[in-house]
């Protein structure tokens, strides 16, 4: 088995983890090999993603699976490229439908595991098929919802129907959405936003606005960020999103629903 040792608290967006070792996967014996462990998780770009003082077989997928190619009306992605390579090749070659990756981090892998999306855009709103381990998989025979696609299977790529024109304007507007983010160490957004409400705003109402444990905050800037300002640890984050849940639950009876990966 073929292991790369990842410092967490380095790899991560929230700056959160010991150092583990992570299994490489590659080929179809390092995929087999993963699916015999009981409980394994692959990991992406560290986005979305708190890891626990003892977490599960980790793996992640290898170099090879970071490639995107154009032939005819047809984008080909691998699961381990980056958000911001996409944007940056669909911008290059004129294509449509990728825009609002611009300030959307992870990898391809993650972003549909979550159909990642912004202001109505998702990635999968152009998307044919997907590459799993038992083979390709047609858009239409997966349940995709609100950051969810109900995939539970290792992706290993996907591909698009892609549209001719990039809309430089339409970018620039998903940026402005996202210019109200905080900055610093965090998950990104910590909650989905529940039907027809917000979750930065329960947060907020609940009175948890930067309120603060440890080394962790809730963001005076928007509720539903939570920011390592200095040596947060797994502790103070999960004593956050306990709290928000239960004091959102309790006043509102809202039962919020993470965004970000526990392992």
């Amino acid at each position: 088995m073929k292991t790369k040792q990842i410092d967490f608290s380095k790899y991560t967006s929230v700056r959160i983890g010991g150092s583990f070792a992570v299994q490489i996967l590659k080929d179809d014996t390092d995929f087999a090999e993963f699916e015999s462990i009981a409980g394994g998780a692959i990991i992406g770009g560290g986005n979305n993603l708190l890891i626990s003082p003892a977490p599960p077989h980790l793996a992640m997928l290898s170099e090879e699976f970071d490639r995107i190619s154009l032939s005819g009306d047809v984008l080909s992605i691998g699961a381990a490229t980056k958000s911001g390579k996409i944007y940056n090749f669909a911008k290059k070659q004129g294509l449509g439908g990728f825009e609002f990756l611009r300030n959307i981090p992870g990898t391809l892998g993650g972003l549909i595991k979550m159909n990642a999306g912004l202001a109505g855009a998702s990635i999968s709103d152009s998307l044919l098929a997907v590459r799993l381990t038992r083979g390709w998989v047609e858009r239409e025979r997966i349940s995709f919802g609100y950051r969810r696609s109900g995939i539970e299977e290792p992706i290993l790529g996907a591909e698009f129907k892609i549209s001719r024109g990039f809309d430089a304007e339409l970018a620039a507007d998903f940026t402005a959405k996202r210019a109200n983010q905080p900055k610093g160490a965090s998950f990104g957004s910590c909650f989905k936003n529940p039907p027809g409400d917000a979750a930065g705003r329960l947060i907020e109402a609940a009175g948890l606005k930067g309120y603060r444990v440890g080394g962790a905050k809730f963001s005076e800037q928007h509720a539903n960020f939570i920011i390592n300002f200095g040596g947060a640890s797994f502790e103070d984050m999960m004593s956050l999103i306990d709290l928000a849940r239960e004091r959102v639950l309790q006043r509102f009876g809202v039962a919020l629903e993470l965004e970000v990966k526990i392992l």
